[in-house]
Order: structure tokens, then sequence, then C-alpha cells
């Protein structure tokens, strides 16, 4: 096939991969910001509000909130297998430092049950993890513009020096963290409120707020940032301007939601229409590249049988996951009993 839907085969596959990293970008930061609440509320001697919710919420999603992560990074290398070549030696040091802090944050899950949740380390490690994992895995948005990786006598050189120094890095990083806060406030707000927990509710809510103007101030910075460091994909940005608009208009629905106190489930639905159209904003004015200047999804695409095979496979997987996070969401995350901490 040489065009699904009149869609050219490789767009659609980039386009499945960026489904797969947004689900994953709203389900991680819940439940790393979840992670980082856990431990500021129990620094705070609020953890008796919170954190019996939190846990309630964690305990049976913590598994799955990889899985998204694991389908884009496979599907990035099998639809693009340039990808492993140029992005294999620049992400040796970030790729290691999360998955060390991944195993660490896994440990807690599975040591939670012998007290871990009692353990101030444990509980300092499972915050501090919260906000490390997000920024670690953004060096990868900041990787992809260019300037960092070049390649010299058929070797890839990573510059890992320009790579800290630089600007647009930090402010990737910055967006990464109060994004996460923001998201995970948001949508725990809205499960505070479905269990008629109000304690939790008024102190989650507080943070849902105080997460608001520090993400837009984020944004902005990333903005100007990148404005210096790529013209060209700044540029193709003001091309796509009506998606960011998008995106600033649901986030102010969101948080005059929020702010009375109203319809935090519709709130939450703006956050993520506001991190959609933003996220979908960035990737669509990236394109074609998928690393700048070396990888474009025309050029570094697999072969047309290998690229459909992909396709439906990763269609198939999509339509497994679905269903089973919704049946996860309606027999533990939402039911009745379990939301209010009632049992199953």
């Amino acid at each position: 096939m040489s065009q699904w839907l009149g869609i050219h085969p490789e767009v659609f596959g980039i386009s499945i991969l960026w489904l797969f990293l947004y689900g994953y970008l709203i389900v991680a930061s819940i439940d790393f910001g979840a992670g980082f609440y856990s431990y500021y509320c129990k620094l705070k001697k609020k953890d008796h509000i919170t954190n019996g919710l939190i846990h309630r919420y964690l305990s049976p999603v913590w598994e799955v909130t990889n899985v998204f992560l694991i389908f884009f990074m496979v599907g990035l290398i099998g639809f693009f297998p340039d990808t492993a070549y140029y992005y294999g030696t620049a992400l040796l040091i970030p790729g290691s430092l999360a998955l060390v802090l991944l195993v660490i944050r896994g440990s807690f899950y599975a040591f939670s049950r012998y007290g871990a949740r009692e353990s101030s380390l444990y509980m300092f490690l499972y915050g501090s993890t919260g906000l490390l994992i997000p920024a670690s895995l953004s060096t990868v948005l900041t990787i992809s513009q260019g300037g960092f990786i070049e390649e010299q006598n058929g070797l890839i050189v990573f510059k890992a020096k320009e790579l800290l120094l630089n600007p647009y890095s930090w402010s990737v990083v910055l967006l990464a963290i109060v994004s996460v806060l923001f998201i995970s406030a948001s949508f725990l707000t809205y499960y505070a409120r479905k269990a008629q927990d109000q304690p939790a509710e008024r102190v989650l809510r507080g943070f849902a707020l105080s997460w608001s103007v520090p993400t837009i101030l984020a944004s902005i910075f990333v903005f100007l940032s990148l404005r210096q460091h790529s013209p060209w994909h700044f540029e193709s940005i003001v091309e796509l301007a009506w998606m960011f608009g998008a995106s600033l208009f649901f986030f102010s629905i969101a948080v005059g939601l929020l702010w009375s106190k109203a319809a935090y489930g519709c709130a939450f639905l703006c956050v993520m229409c506001q991190f959609g159209f933003a996220f979908y904003g960035y990737g669509a004015s990236h394109l074609p590249y998928i690393l700048y200047p070396y990888i474009t999804i025309q050029d570094s695409v697999t072969n047309p049988q290998m690229l459909d095979a992909l396709i439906l496979a990763f269609l198939a997987g999509l339509m497994l996951l679905l269903p089973s996070l919704y049946l996860l969401v309606r027999l533990f995350l939402f039911n009745a009993r379990y939301v209010k901490g009632s049992g199953s």
C-alpha cells in the first residue's frame, strides 16, 4: 500500500507514534506528579489528607504507565531505523539516567506493601524521581532540534557540554517539570471530587492553581529560546499558531473551572486538550525532521512492506490497549466504592 486513507504511510506511522507519546505524557504526568505531591504532603504533615487518595489512584495504574513509552520507543526504531544509530549515542547518558530512575521508582512500588511508604528515604526517592524522570526524558526533544549531534568521520559525536549550557535545553526541562505538576494536580483534584474527599480536594486544587501560571510562563520561555536556537522550527510554529492559540483557549477554560470549583472533570478534559493541541502543534511543526538535519520521515522510513506491517501491528495494539484502559478505569479508578476507599 502506498497510502492509507490518502495519507502517506510514513506520516500515518509518525502520527500513531505521536499518539502513544501523548498518551504517555498524560498518564505518566499524573503518576509522576502524584509521587511528588505524596512526598511533599508528607514533608508538610498533610499526608493524612491527600496520600490515601493518591495511593488509591496509583495502586492499579503504575504497572501500565510505561506501556505507552515502550510502544513509542519500539515503534520509533521500527518505523525509522536510523533513529537507533543517531540517538543511541546521544541518549546514552540521559537514557541511562532515566532507566535508573525508573528502576528506583519501580522499587518503591514493589516494596510499598512492606513499609516503603513509611520510610522517609523511600518517599524522598519516590517524590524526586517524579520530577527527574520527565526532566531527563525531555532532553530527547531538545536534541531533536539539532546542534547537539555531529557526524565526524562516520562517527556520531554528542556535544554534552553544549546541551548542558543551552538555554533552550533548560527551558524544555523547566516546562516538563511544571507541566507534570499541573496535569497531575488537575486530575487528582477531579479524582478527589469523585471520592467526595473535600479536604484532599482543597489541597490538590490549590496545587493545580499554583502551577497553572508557571506552566504558561515556562511555555513562553520555550518559545523565546526556540526562536534563538532553531529559527527554522520557530517559523513552522508561527504557521501553526492556531493550534497554540487553541491550547491557550482550553487552558483558560480549565483554570476558570478550577477557580470556580465547578466541573473538575471538564477542567481536566480541557487540560488534556490544552496539551494535546500544543503537543501536536509542536510535532507537526517539527516535520519532516525527527532529528534535524539528519533524519526525516521520508528518507529514514523502513521499507514499504515492513511499514505496512508495523502500521497494522500498532493499530491492533492500540485497539487492544484502549479497551484495557477503559476496563481499568471502570473497574478500579472510578468504581464507586474503590474511589472512596471502601474496597473494590
